[in-house]
Formats: C-alpha cells, sequence, structure tokens
C-alpha cells in the first residue's frame, strides 16, 4: 500500500537512522509557525518519549531539545506527518517566553524565528516588539 494511504507509520531515517527530515513547528492554540528545523531518528524518538520538542541541530551536529538550557521548551500536543511520510509537524504548547533564540531588546526570547517581513526594497521590518 502506497504512503500516502496506509495506516501505519513509514518513516525512512536511512539504514543508519541519521537522514534528516524537516519539522514544521507550529503554536498548537495561535497556529503561529515557530521553527522550522530537522530530526534524525534519534531525534524523533526523543520527542516521543520525553513529550518535548527534540531536534537533531545541524550546526552543532547534535541532539538538541528546544529550551533544554533557556526554559523556553515546547510541549508536544500533537504529531502529525504528511502524505508522503518525509516531513513532520509538531503542533506544540510553549512553556516559556518564546520559541527563538535571537532575543528582542529587553532580551526576552522572540515568539517566533519568522518575527520578520521582507520588504519591497529587501529591507526587514521587525513585526514582533
Amino acid at each position: 500500500m502506497a504512503k500516502e494511504y496506509t495506516p501505519d507509520l513509514q518513516i525512512d531515517f536511512g539504514e543508519d537512522g541519521e537522514k534528516l527530515l524537516p519539522v514544521v513547528t507550529q503554536d498548537c492554540n495561535t497556529k503561529d509557525v515557530l521553527i522550522l528545523s530537522f530530526v534524525n531518528k534519534k531525534a524523533f524518538e526523543e520527542t516521543r518519549k520525553s513529550g518535548f520538542a527534540t531536534y537533531w541541530s545541524r550546526s552543532r551536529n547534535e541532539l538538541w531539545k528546544k529550551g533544554l538550557t533557556s526554559g523556553d521548551m515546547l510541549k508536544i500536543k500533537e504529531l502529525r506527518i504528511n502524505c508522503e511520510q518525509n516531513s513532520l509537524l509538531y503542533l506544540v504548547e510553549p512553556q516559556g517566553k518564546g520559541a527563538c533564540h535571537a532575543k528582542k531588546p529587553d532580551s526576552n526570547p522572540y515568539s517566533s524565528c519568522y518575527y520578520r517581513k521582507i520588504n519591497d526594497d529587501n529591507s526587514l521590518t521587525v513585526l514582533e516588539k
């Protein structure tokens, strides 16, 4: 049966479990997109086990449990998968002050990593004050 129609989870993380899949992380209440990250098999399994969003950090090449250091954790409310089973959607409830590692002038994190708008002249406007 094709992945689009099977009732079974058939994620392909590769033979070694290191293949990365994109994950859109969305606030379950506001529906704001908070983060676009990646998971390998280990990160996905840790997310399911712990109940908190865990990713694979491509820049640090290590498991990254969002908020473990900052306290801005993302509690999993629902996990979804796309039709081809090659990307994920995490619906989360933010547990801290924000989801982004970038800080506002008041030193609080932005609630989403998508806090700037691209203008026609290629300048950026911060949407969240």
